[in-house]
């Protein structure tokens, strides 16, 4: 994942459900173009703010046993409020159920008790080397990074777990 649309994840129940925090500043470049007099968050980067938490919650939950955890199905997804420099984004997601390498999850992001943007979503888990049959290292390292990346984001809840 190249840019990552959560600066903190706050609680976790591996299996269950996730909420964690994107903290929305003047400084992010897409907020240059979107729109220039009236900058906003666009509507696909909260989809996948909720994507991103929803994959963090699915490799907690296997163990990062899958390299990849990718966005199959959105659902249902509402718009409801816009999200702008200074807000506070808060994404909740849960499983809903688990159907072999597809997990299906209720999410929404929210601005305090405001909806700014709920759905459905259907995520896939699968690794590189049972799939295409990459080089097993290639899942490796990928699974390394991704772990740094969520020691970061866990932080003082990290050194709990």
């Amino acid at each position: 994942m190249r840019f990552n649309q959560l600066d903190k994840i706050t609680e976790l129940v591996p299996g269950q459900k996730l909420h964690a925090i994107k903290c929305v500043t003047l400084a992010e470049q897409h907020l240059q173009d979107h729109f220039p007099l009236f900058p906003v968050m666009p509507g696909v980067l909260m989809l996948e703010a909720l994507t991103q938490a929803s994959a963090w919650l699915i490799r907690a939950t296997d163990h990062f046993q899958h390299s990849m955890v990718v966005l199959r199905e959105s659902k249902n997804i509402k718009f409801q409020d816009f999200v702008g420099p200074g807000d506070r984004l808060e994404v909740t997601v849960e499983i809903i159920k688990t159907e072999g390498s597809l997990v299906h999850l209720k999410a929404i992001g929210q601005i305090g008790e405001k909806t700014a943007v709920n759905g459905r979503l259907v995520l896939e888990k699968f690794s590189l080397a049972e799939r295409y049959s990459e080089d097993p290292a290639v899942d490796k390292n990928i699974l390394w990074g991704q772990k740094q990346v969520f020691q970061r984001l866990m932080g003082r809840l990290a050194v709990l777990a």
